[in-house]
């Protein structure tokens, strides 16, 4: 995108819901499939949109871009959701600049995730940015910031126990399952859906559970045999989806449908089960709670179990917290030298031009034949260093670019 830095930070928004003030049936409406994000991105440029991405996962759906008004993105956003645009405006939260840079830090460390230290969202955000990367909605701010938000976050993991143990919405309904239900390795396990939340859950199923009771299932068979053989349990096709619905006592959905896949009458009545809800929006229709011998779980529900890993979690905040600050300075400072790259191109290029020319040897005891006309470009980047430093301290341009002459001056008469 074209501009300087100093407009690219000043407008630079980020508009979104999220589980604090929304719950899944919201959010589900204004859930981004990608369908519906190369739509998006199509549109930006009628918008005159050049630079921005969209998060969406089951905690929430955010839009980053540099753009004139933040409503340009909410409107864009919007126009590819099933959600109302006033109701979004309505619950949603807007940042600006800084302050949207630092959510982005925080979502990207795991400290926004509705279980605190969620590591599965820096692979969420990966994959956003790189969508609208290969169809050229990054541009040389965001890239730098996203690459910043990146080292941050594997920063803050390395040297902190925020992700720390095993918590993520997969495992919190592992964790669900064992302290809910009895003799676990005499029930059938169905698990819909092959995505990356899906395999996680599948890892953690087959680590605690008994394989020989799982069955996988994916609306493309193939995907879910390459599963199956992988962690050596059972298959079946997608097209037995009903006959496998029936035979399961414990049903785990994460299909990424844009409309749920188990519906209320595909339960059989008086039928006892536990079905777990992965997804956003709903893969399994809330109405299904309404049967007695039903438990129905969804995101919401599971993101509340605490336990002793989560509370040491919460103790590492502040150091996390210290990390990002840090990274989030670094950034600022790339920024403000960003902005002044153009005048210390200028400088530079002055000073060379000053070297050569006769003048400046006959006045400043340069003599022609004892030193080359061709400037020292050694001499010229440590001004040039130091005009920086200067520069990003104050932004008295005119001053600096005097002072560059003359330290230049001052080195050749005193080397």
């Amino acid at each position: 995108m074209t501009g300087t830095s100093i407009t690219e930070l000043d407008h630079f928004f980020v508009a979104g819901i999220n589980y604090k003030k929304t719950d899944v049936s919201i959010r589900g409406k204004f859930a981004i499939n990608t369908t519906q994000y190369e739509s998006l991105l199509a549109k930006a440029p009628v918008d005159k949109l050049k630079e921005l991405f969209v998060l969406s996962t089951c905690n929430r759906t955010e839009i980053y871009g540099i753009a004139s008004h933040a409503e340009d993105l909410i409107n864009l956003l919007c126009s590819e959701t099933s959600g109302d645009i006033n109701k979004f405006k309505q619950l949603a939260y807007i940042k600006r600049g800084k302050e949207a840079i630092e959510h982005l830090f925080e979502v990207g460390a795991g400290l926004d995730s509705q279980i605190l230290g969620d590591y599965e969202i820096i692979g969420q955000l990966k994959q956003a940015v790189k969508f609208a990367k290969e169809r050229n909605f990054i541009g040389t701010f965001s890239e730098r910031l996203i690459n910043s938000v990146l080292q941050s976050s594997k920063c803050v993991k390395s040297n902190t126990e925020l992700s720390s143990g095993t918590v993520s919405v997969s495992f919190a309904a592992i964790q669900f399952l064992r302290n809910h239900v009895q003799d676990i390795a005499d029930k059938n396990i169905l698990l819909i859906g092959t995505g990356k939340i899906g395999r996680n859950t599948c890892k953690y199923l087959v680590g605690h559970f008994e394989a020989n009771n799982i069955t996988v299932m994916n609306r493309t068979d193939e995907t879910a045999v390459e599963l199956a053989k992988s962690m050596n349990i059972k298959y079946a096709s997608y097209g037995n989806l009903h006959k496998e619905i029936d035979a399961a006592d414990i049903i785990l959905v994460s299909t990424n449908a844009e409309t749920p896949v188990i519906l209320k009458k595909d339960i059989k009545a008086g039928s006892k089960k536990i079905l777990i809800d992965l997804s956003i929006p709903n893969n399994i229709d809330p109405a299904v709670a309404e049967l007695s011998t039903i438990t129905l779980i969804n995101v919401d529900e599971l993101s509340k179990q605490k336990d002793e890993t989560l509370q040491r979690r919460e103790a590492e905040v502040p150091q996390a917290k210290t990390i990002i600050e840090a990274h989030i300075s670094d950034f600022i400072d790339w920024h403000e030298m960003r902005r002044h790259v153009p005048v210390l191109k200028a400088v530079k290029k002055k000073l060379m031009e000053i070297h050569s020319d006769d003048l400046f040897h006959d006045s400043y005891a340069f003599p022609l034949d004892s030193v080359s006309t061709t400037a020292n470009p050694v001499a010229v980047q440590k001004v040039i260093d130091t005009m920086a430093v200067k520069l990003r301290s104050n932004n008295t341009k005119g001053c600096q670019y005097i002072e560059a002459i003359n330290d230049y001056i001052t080195s050749g008469i005193n080397s």
